[in-house]
């Protein structure tokens, strides 16, 4: 047989094959839609959080010396510093103070300013002028919003001149500023906005119809807020109380301008060492808090199932 006969031969056989690999294909693209979709999040989430978390695991590992920042070698001495001394449990013991005392006023303004928002007005647009309107002061940077507290809370500040000038107190009061209660002060401004939206998104999904019907079976402001309202907005709050755990957990800011130096917190802490060049004491703290962090959400998260709100 000469070899064009042979070529055509084989063709109608390999014609079937491409044939069958084509169906193949088409079967598969869409099964494969959804990943090629989400490839290129995946992508940024790998390259902007999997890796540097990959890199300060590795470096919290590594030892280091006065001359010598980092120095590649498999040690756990840095974990034990973080567990032996006394001072790392007293520091996460007040920063978990601040969270708690924070979200639960957050919990509370958010609850109750997205209630009288969703409830309370009935029009669609002046909700969303009233929430602009809270979104307002993270126009600015936070810094700013912090440092504008030190001219009201200081020994000269308004406030005190204020109770001084109705005869509340008898001096300054020295507390309003550098303490524990100008940290939450100031937490409490930066985040409550943080739970009044996610709160406020599960409201309006609520159906009317069941307040209606809990009113008309008696049921008054305060019994429809807890029994009904509540109940429907437990969503809306564990999502508002990742992100107030997550970000007082971590923060330093607010610590070091309204803190001045008097008030401890991890996210300090681990400043601290930063700015003395210890990156892997820095490393290690930055771990234990990271898995502190996780393991709070994860029990939030367990009871409260979040997924019907994504």
């Amino acid at each position: 047989m000469s070899v064009p006969d042979a070529a055509r031969s084989a063709a109608p056989s390999a014609r079937p094959c491409t044939l069958a690999w084509r169906d193949r294909l088409k079967r598969r693209l869409p099964r494969l839609g959804p990943y090629l979709q989400a490839l290129p999040l995946a992508a940024v989430f790998v390259v902007f959080f999997a890796v540097p978390i990959a890199l300060v695991v590795v470096v919290s590992f590594f030892g280091y010396e006065t001359y010598r920042l980092l120095i590649p070698a498999f040690t756990l001495d840095n974990y034990r510093e973080v567990f032996s001394e006394a001072v790392t449990y007293r520091t996460y013991l007040i920063t978990i103070e601040f969270c708690a005392v924070t979200w639960f006023i957050t919990v509370t303004l958010g609850f109750l300013i997205a209630y009288f928002l969703v409830f309370q007005l009935r029009s669609r647009t002046t909700q969303m002028v009233l929430l602009l309107v809270c979104s307002i002061p993270f126009w600015t940077s936070i810094v700013i919003r912090m440092i504008a507290w030190i001219p009201l809370l200081g020994r000269n500040g308004l406030v005190n001149r204020l109770l001084l000038g109705l005869g509340v107190v008898d001096a300054p009061q020295e507390w309003l500023l550098y303490s524990g209660f100008a940290v939450v002060l100031g937490y409490v401004h930066l985040y409550t906005l943080t739970m009044i939206v996610p709160i406020f998104n599960s409201m309006v999904r609520t159906d009317r119809s069941l307040i209606e019907a809990a009113v008309d079976a008696g049921a008054g402001t305060w019994q429809v807020m807890t029994n009904v309202v509540l109940p429907l907005s437990k969503t809306g709050i564990a999502i508002g109380s990742i992100f107030v755990i997550a970000m007082v957990m971590g923060d330093f800011v607010t610590v070091d301008v309204l803190g001045g130096g008097q008030v401890a917190s991890v996210g300090k802490q681990i400043a601290t060492q930063l700015s003395y060049l210890q990156f892997p004491p820095a490393a290690a703290n930055a771990m234990v808090l990271l898995v502190a962090v996780v393991v709070m959400i994860a029990l939030l998260m367990r009871a409260v199932d979040i997924r019907r709100e994504l």
